[in-house]
């Protein structure tokens, strides 16, 4: 019965995944999410108290996956000016990826305090992965200059999901440029 469980709530959070990543926030409904894994809506419920709950549980299953290859990128760079741009590349490189959109597709606004903070430990987490190579770097304060940067990639994300006019590789390009700027200066 467990297994079950298990599996179903799986299969709801993969179903979650696809609608956002279609859709976007609209798409995540209850009865969409019943009618994708062919149960009733009123099982949906058995799994999850509301949307914002189905969302909680996709950031904390899929943001440490998100942030292991993040980190693995990281590793394979030599000097940390690689590091840094491979921080960069890595999150820009996983805009398109479904965990990631299902992560972002709905505003913290929209999730209870507990959600929000579950969401901001773990961008708090991501970003300390680049403190060390900027403090390397020598840079005076890195855990500063680590929310900067990560506030580049985050700008540089939004314009990409976007669809905006330039193309995902120029944004990418440009961030990683301002970033390795900026993390000098």
């Amino acid at each position: 019965m467990a297994e079950h469980r298990s599996m179903q709530r799986a299969a709801l959070l993969d179903a979650a995944r696809s609608l956002l990543s279609e859709g976007g926030t609209e798409a995540l409904t209850f009865p969409a999410l019943a009618e994708r894994t062919g149960l009733a809506r009123s099982s949906v419920y058995e799994y999850f108290r509301s949307r914002a709950a189905v969302v909680e549980e996709l950031c904390e299953v899929d943001f440490p996956v998100w942030a292991a290859e993040v980190s693995a990128a990281m590793e394979h760079a030599d000097s940390a000016e690689g590091k840094v741009e491979a921080y960069v590349r890595k999150q820009l490189g996983l805009v398109g990826d479904r965990r990631h959109r299902a992560v972002v597709a709905i505003s913290a606004s929209e999730l209870d305090a507990g959600a929000r903070e579950k969401i901001r430990a773990a961008h708090g987490g991501l970003v300390a992965m680049i403190v060390e190579a900027l403090a390397e770097m020598g840079h005076a304060e890195p855990r500063l200059a680590a929310m900067l940067l990560q506030g580049v990639v985050d700008a540089a994300v939004r314009r990409i999901e976007l669809g905006a006019a330039e193309e995902p590789t120029a944004i990418t390009e440009a961030a990683v440029a301002m970033a390795l700027r900026g993390v000098r200066g």
